[in-house]
Formats: C-alpha cells, sequence, structure tokens
C-alpha cells in the first residue's frame, strides 16, 4: 500500500479511529491491533510476503529469549549467529542471489570455462533491507546487554511491522521505538497537529518535488546519449532533488503519521544538501541507514582508531557495504567507493568531525566560504549519483564522458525544456522554505506559531493546492521499496 495512493488515504482514518476510539483501553489488545493493520499495510502488496517478516520476527524474538537464559560466551555467539544468518540468508536469497550467480557465471566463461546459467525469477520482497536490519539491531542490543529481551511477542511483532516505517524506515533501533509499546499512549492533539504538518511537508516533497523532477530525470538518464553535457548535468540535478525528495518525503510521512498513533520515530533527514563536506552529509542522508552502519559494523572493526591504514580500509569497506545494500548491481557498490573515496580526506586530516552543526546558525545567510563548500559538496554528491542512477557502469561512465564534455558550456536542449521553469520555481520554494527552517526538524515544523490562524491555514491551503494540482492519476512509487 502506498502512502501516496486512494487505498492509504482509507486505510489510515480507519485505523486511526479504531486505534484511539475502539481499541484503546487495553495496551495489549491495543498493540494486536497495530500488528493485524501493520500487516494489512504490508500485504496489500503481495500477502505470501508476509511469512517472511513473520518468520524473522519469531526467530529474533526467541533468540532475544535464549540469550537472557545463557552467560556462557560461546553459546550466546552462537545464538547472535543464528539471527544473523537467518536475517542475512533470507535478505541474501531474495535480493542478491542472480547477483552473485551471474557473476560467478562470467567469471568462469572469462576463465574459459563454460556454465549454463539459469537465474530465479525472485521477487524481492518490498521493505526487507529495512526490516531484517531493524530485527538484527534488537539481537545485536540483546546480546551486548544494551537491552533487556522482551517476553511480550505482541509489542515485539508491532514494534518489526509498524506500519508507517516498515517499508522505507528510518530503520528503528529496538533500544528507543520498542519501549514504547509497552507504554500507555494517550491521545496529545498538539503532537497530532506537528504529525499532521509533517505529513503534509513530506507529501509535497513526494508529489510536487520528486515526482515532477523524476520526468526530466528519467528522460535525460534513459536517453543520455543524445544531450549535450548541460542537459545531462541538468537531469543529475533533477535526479538528486527526485531522490531526495522521495526518499526524505516518504520518512516525513512515516514519522509524521507515527505521531498521530503516539509513537516518536527517529529523524532520517537533517537538510543533507546544506552539508559542507561529505562527512556532513553522511550525517544528514538516511541518518538511520548511516548511524545502524556505524554502530554495528564500522566501529566494531575498529572505527578510527589504530593505524591510517586501519582508518583507510575501515572506511572503504563501511561505504561498499552500504552501496550494495541498496542494489545488487555494480552501480551500487562503485557509488558507495566512490564516495569512501570522498570521505579519506576527512579522515586522514581528521577533519571529518568540524561540521557538527547546522551551517550559518542563527545566521540568515551563510558565509562565502560556507556557500562555496555546499557547492562542492553538492556536485561531488551529483557525480556520485551519476552511478546510483545508471543502469550499468559502462551507462554511467558514459554519461559522465557526454558530461565533461565542451557542451557543458551549452544551452540545455531536449523535448520536455518547458518544464524546467516551473520545476525551478517549485525547487526554489522548498529550498527557500527548507533553509529559512533549517534548524528545525523539518521545513513545517510549528510552522508560524507567531502569525495569525489566517496566515497559517493561508500556507496550508497553498501547499495543499500544489499538491493537487501536481498529483499524477497513476501510482507513484518511492524509489527505496526496491532497496
Amino acid at each position: 500500500m502506498l502512502f501516496n495512493s486512494i487505498d492509504f488515504a482509507i486505510f489510515l482514518p480507519i485505523v486511526f479511529v479504531l486505534y484511539w476510539f475502539v481499541f484503546n483501553r487495553n495496551i495489549k489488545i491495543q498493540n494486536l491491533f497495530l500488528v493485524v493493520a501493520s500487516y494489512v499495510f504490508y500485504g496489500w502488496w503481495d500477502w505470501r510476503f508476509l511469512f517472511l517478516i513473520a518468520l524473522s520476527s519469531f526467530i529474533d524474538f526467541f533468540v532475544g529469549i535464549l540469550l537472557s537464559k545463557t552467560d556462557i560466551e560461546r553459546n550466546r555467539r552462537r545464538l547472535l549467529l543464528v539471527s544473523i544468518v537467518a536475517n542475512i540468508g533470507i535478505l541474501g536469497f531474495f535480493k542478491y542471489y542472480n547477483f552473485f550467480y551471474e557473476n560467478f557465471v562470467t567469471a568462469f566463461t572469462f576463465l574459459g570455462f563454460s556454465i549454463k546459467a539459469n537465474t530465479l525469477k525472485i521477487i524481492l520482497p518490498v521493505g526487507i533491507s529495512f526490516y531484517t536490519f531493524q530485527t538484527m539491531s534488537y539481537t545485536i542490543d540483546v546480546y551486548r546487554n544494551k537491552l533487556t529481551p522482551t517476553k511480550d511477542i505482541i509489542a515485539f511483532s508491532a514494534y518489526v511491522s509498524f506500519f508507517p516505517q516498515l517499508v522505507a524506515g528510518p530503520i528503528e533501533r529496538a533500544t528507543n521505538l520498542l519501549p514504547q509499546f509497552y507504554r500507555t499512549r494517550s491521545f496529545d492533539f498538539d503532537n497530532s497537529k506537528e504529525g499532521l504538518r509533517q505529513i503534509l511537508w513530506g507529501f509535497f516533497k513526494k508529489v510536487v518535488i520528486a515526482d515532477n523532477c523524476a520526468e526530466i530525470a528519467n528522460l535525460v538518464f534513459n536517453n543520455s546519449a543524445d544531450y549535450s553535457g548541460s542537459t545531462l548535468l541538468l537531469g543529475v540535478i533533477c535526479f538528486a532533488f527526485q531522490i531526495y525528495g522521495d526518499f526524505s518525503g516518504y520518512s516525513d510521512i512515516a514519522i509524521g503519521t507515527a505521531k498521530l498513533f503516539g509513537f516518536n520515530l527517529m529523524r532520517n533527514f537533517a537538510y543533507p544538501y546544506f552539508s559542507r563536506d561529505i562527512a556532513e552529509f553522511w550525517r544528514r542522508w538516511h541518518i538511520s541507514l548511516s548511524t545502524w552502519f556505524r554502530d554495528y559494523i564500522y566501529i566494531p572493526m575498529g572505527g578510527s582508531r589504530g593505524t591510517t591504514w586501519r582508518k583507510i580500509k575501515n572506511t572503504i569497506i563501511i561505504f561498499t557495504i552500504s552501496g550494495f545494500w541498496h542494489g545488487a548491481n555494480w552501480t551500487f557498490i562503485v557509488w558507495g567507493f566512490l564516495n569512501a573515496v570522498y570521505f579519506l580526506p576527512l579522515i586522514l586530516t581528521d577533519k571529518n568531525r568540524i561540521n557538527l552543526e547546522i551551517v550559518a546558525k542563527q545566521s540568515l545567510f551563510p558565509t562565502l566560504k560556507e556557500f562555496f563548500q555546499i557547492l562542492l559538496t553538492f556536485l561531488l554528491t551529483l557525480v556520485a549519483w551519476i552511478f546510483f542512477r545508471s543502469e550499468s557502469l559502462m551507462h554511467a561512465f558514459v554519461f559522465l564522458k557526454g558530461m565533461f564534455s565542451v557542451s557543458l558550456f551549452s544551452l540545455p536542449h531536449f523535448s520536455g525544456i518547458g518544464r524546467t521553469v516551473p520545476i525551478a520555481f517549485l525547487l526554489t520554494f522548498m529550498i527557500a522554505l527548507e533553509w529559512f527552517n533549517r534548524e528545525k526538524e523539518f521545513a513545517l515544523s510549528n510552522f508560524g506559531a507567531n502569525r495569525t490562524t489566517l496566515y497559517r491555514w493561508s500556507f496550508y491551503s497553498l501547499i495543499v493546492f500544489m499538491i493537487g494540482m501536481h498529483m499524477q492519476t497513476n501510482e507513484t512509487p518511492f524509489i527505496y521499496f526496491q532497496f
């Protein structure tokens, strides 16, 4: 079920009313209702995949119980291994089987051996990369004694399958979200209003920004050999804002929806395109995944401690894994590796944590130095996005060659050039609103608190009008559903 669908527009109010006015007397019944609602939400795509999320939930729930019953380190490691192998095994089969098999065949063909390729027609379950990482965080934290294992399977199942963030995150930690299912929840009108504002802003970024930018990005990337360097640059800029509006828009809708039900999810985006270096970018982009890799892989490997070689090795490994997490294609691996290359100078000069606060805090505009830092970081990110969006490495390299040609200094020209003017206006509107509200959690957070009711509702009506004007008749899936 898509957030931007009629189905969800009917589903959400029904679940909201039943949750607060029918099943609100008993927290266990309320949690059970959330599990049922979440399974309906997820099963709307394909009910068969409900068995996978149920299997992952049961395995990690019982691993947590067994971990609490033994202090023998060898047994605890074996139990943790069961959880990791089960989750990575499920994820690996559905997401990476054909990738490894095809590359295995290619490698042996290169060596002179002929192997008949018989790949499987595997359908990738929506959101599998997200909920497997979420359940693994639970067993790892229990193993580390950072979390007391739950004996409430309903609460745990609700934690794993919580429908607002089930499909594309944020990837929640059990230490944050699971305890919220133990507490009695009461309706908070102010928190719900904030949730509605965040949902509204998420829909604006998805429907008005991402879906419009997608039209140009898809046209340019699908016909890149026909266009000048300036047109290719325009295409990748549109993709940069498409993926930002699409993914951060989903996160805003998810976090806002959770607030309607009395839950607080972690922030997943913090204005990443205002970053002054690539390290700051990764502290602000897909925060839940970046911190997951940091806490569960990077730091256990030694992090930034030790020799210079270890710092380089750990940085390359973590970014390459991050790239591979996004998809079974060499383009994602190169995308991750390229970001590691960007990151290395900051690690080696110990400047990776110099920009911890939002740019130009308590100032209206950035300094000239900060402006050029933001511009350089954005340009580096654009080059990396080319690999992320391209169908193959060859496509990416041809795209780069075409973009960095003499025609880069010509005027863009393609069949949809007329669409760029209104899109530029919409992008300027979004960027300005986010810039002037960059110290808030999201652009509409507590919007117009010192303004009149008429001012606030006029602005909300404008946002709703723009969403209605740009809403497409066909459902447009979110980009990260494929991951």
